[in-house]
């Protein structure tokens, strides 16, 4: 993004693209303990009309040559963030944005959980051949689940490996156990 195309303000004061900008520590929050950061405010205003507006803090000093480049940053950062987020929340993970609120300590362990079986589905799918292929045949994460919570609510499978033999059986992929 041209940098001719918008407004940065550095810290409260109104720069435009083309003069320098102070880089002075402001209060992230009202009172005398706040944190002090560095704020810029990106303003994308193409033919006049406001099409982008956000603002980042940083821990780096902010100058009218890397204001841009910070203010890029912070929005890529943001938007893989705002993705990984998104993915936990509607790929069959459930975990909200908000996932904490409630009894002391119950949300951090209900969280804490989550992003653990996220991890092992994770690993799951790197490494077992057989929940490979069976995922790819059921194409979405949470169709796999569903089917492995309907056959675990009413058998109990010695093993994960006789699970996923009986659902490439039943799916007619392979390899599986034939015995």
């Amino acid at each position: 993004m041209d940098i001719a195309q918008g407004i940065f303000r550095y810290n409260t004061v109104t720069r435009f693209a083309e003069q320098n900008a102070d880089s002075r520590l402001v209060p992230l929050v009202d009172g005398p303990d706040a944190l002090a950061v560095n704020w810029i405010e990106w303003v994308v205003r193409p033919g006049g009309k406001e099409t982008y507006k956000n603002a980042f803090v940083t821990d780096h000093e902010t100058t009218a040559e890397n204001a841009l480049g910070l203010a890029e940053a912070g929005r890529a950062r943001w938007k893989i963030e705002n993705e990984n987020n998104n993915t936990l929340k509607t790929k069959g993970s459930h975990l909200e944005h908000n996932f904490g609120h409630g009894k002391q300590c119950l949300g951090s362990l209900l969280a804490c959980m989550n992003i653990l079986a996220f991890l092992l589905h994770t690993l799951l799918d790197l490494g077992d051949e057989a929940c490979r292929l069976v995922r790819n045949r059921l194409a979405k994460r949470q169709t796999f689940f569903e089917h492995v919570r309907a056959l675990t609510h009413y058998h109990c499978f010695e093993s994960w490996g006789e699970l996923m033999d009986f659902m490439m059986r039943g799916l007619e992929i392979g390899p599986y156990d034939p015995g």
